[in-house]
């Protein structure tokens, strides 16, 4: 066990190589150009929170909770920004800067590394909703497969063994460039799949103005059940726990504190930091606005269509019979054939891009994890591409195990939502920590900055204590 380096050391051992320093870009359109992080946490973030609990919570709610949504994509990116200013400009991961607070810091360590493990049920989920998904347009392909392979009795199994299969293979390079482009090629689908059904909705469902308005008053349903899934639905949507985690590994991966160079005492590196941190900010707005976009297309889609169906029989537990309650609203303006494939493969389009870049972020967490707590070398880029594979193998096969065990995937994506929810005052906490005590005060915003992350912080503290609270049984039905 190897020991551990001082706080002031920087993780990327290309940190500091004279030929990775480089000038931030000059223009909006070559800042733009140097986009990609959020792109992937745009990927991860719009999956089964949104698909599921997103349109599970604009059900139970109606359109009460629009303002939630917004609100809870918007709030986030404070602490994302954070996490990535002290990424940036130290060039020390996460957990290594988690690990550096004074106190309960390796606690802290340990717990997110639990937290990922936990969310692997939100993974199973992704993989069951591929699964259903898959076999609802290719029913017979999947009870021909399904039974060559010993899977007759759930015939959607072999989608989810394949998709395990192709998941780990492609992760198995740990390219990040692989993970980006995959990741752009998927956002650009999924942005326009939820945009396009929430435009093709028809006359009798179509969502008026006056709806869209009684949803940004700020209220909050008395419905102690709504309101639980109100608090899961914000832990899950926008940027969640585990998103917040892997954004500055991303960062530090498309090369942002390469490109600023080690911490010095000049102006030149001074200059240099705040211009790629403009870049890293970018960036993060960029995302923001994606996943806002789809999170708010799925929330009006639950609270347009599926509403009317709480009192009657309830919502869909499986994706399959979601995507089938969607179909019949769509049937008039695409007919059902075409309804049918638009919805699910836009559906799987969403899915896979979440199983896909979670996989690949929490396996370098996880990488990580292991490294500062001393298991193997910090600086060894073998060990650490090593274990980043081993990760990104186990996690889908874990989480197909873990939907073959339980077999319920809202079931899995609340309770996945509800450990996130719970995690996500700790990071944000840790987050107010490291920008007034660990970053470089040259590189830190202003006073609206300020108060607006601490707005952040406050509100994800309240959520998660709501949580908790009620799951410990300390508030009252």
């Amino acid at each position: 066990m190897s020991t551990i380096d001082p706080p002031d050391r920087a993780e990327d051992p290309r940190i500091g190589l004279l030929d990775q320093i480089q000038e931030p870009p000059g223009t909006l359109a070559k800042a733009f150009r140097q986009v990609g992080p959020g792109l992937i946490l745009a990927a991860a973030i719009v999956g089964t929170g949104e698909l599921i609990a997103t349109t599970h919570a604009g059900a139970k709610a109606g359109f009460v909770l629009l303002w939630l949504v917004i609100v809870s994509c918007f709030i986030k990116v404070f602490v994302q920004v954070e996490l990535g200013r002290y990424a940036v400009s130290t060039g020390r991961t996460t957990f290594a800067g988690f690990r550096s607070l004074p106190g309960p810091g390796p606690l802290l360590v340990w717990w997110c590394a639990g937290m990922l493990l936990v969310t692997q049920l939100q993974i199973g989920a992704m993989i069951a909703g591929i699964g259903q998904a898959a076999h609802l347009i290719l029913p017979r392909a999947s009870a021909l497969l399904g039974n060559g392979v010993g899977l007759g009795d759930r015939p959607d199994l072999f989608w989810g063994v394949l998709v395990t299969a192709v998941t780990a293979a492609m992760l198995w390079t740990g390219s990040y460039r692989l993970v980006e482009r995959t990741m752009t090629a998927f956002v650009a689908v999924f942005t326009l799949m939820t945009v396009l059904c929430v435009v093709l909705l028809p006359k009798d469902v179509a969502i008026q103005w006056n709806q869209v308005a009684s949803g940004l008053t700020f209220r909050l349903p008395r419905d102690r059940e709504v309101i639980m899934a109100a608090l899961a639905m914000f832990g899950i949507t926008g940027v969640g726990a585990t998103e917040l985690l892997s954004y500055p590994y991303w960062c530090m991966e498309k090369g942002y504190a390469r490109s600023v160079g080690p911490r010095d005492d000049s102006r030149a590196w001074a200059d240099r930091a705040r211009g790629w941190l403009r870049v890293m900010q970018l960036d993060a707005w960029v995302s923001m606005v994606i996943y806002t976009i789809a999170t708010v297309a799925f929330f009006l889609l639950g609270a347009s269509v599926l509403h009317g169906q709480t009192e009657a029989g309830g919502l869909p537990d499986r994706v399959d019979e979601m995507i089938a309650a969607l179909v019949q609203m769509y049937e008039p303006a695409l007919g059902p054939t075409a309804a049918k494939w638009f919805l699910v493969l836009g559906s799987i389009a969403v899915l896979y891009s979440t199983l896909f870049a979670a996989t690949a972020g929490t396996g370098r967490l996880l990488a990580d994890f292991l490294r500062v707590c001393g298991y193997y070398p910090y600086d060894s880029e073998v060990y650490r591409r090593r274990w980043v594979r081993f990760f990104c193998v186990l996690l889908p096969v874990l989480g197909l195990l873990l939907y073959v065990s339980l077999g319920n995937p809202v079931t899995m994506v609340t309770i996945g939502g509800l450990m996130q929810a719970v995690t996500l005052p700790l990071i944000a906490s840790a987050a107010v920590f490291l920008r007034y005590r660990r970053t470089d005060q040259r590189l830190v915003s202003g006073i609206v900055w300020d108060v607006l992350l601490w707005l952040s912080m406050i509100g994800l503290i309240g959520a998660g204590g709501y949580l908790a609270a009620d799951r410990l049984g300390l508030i009252g039905g």
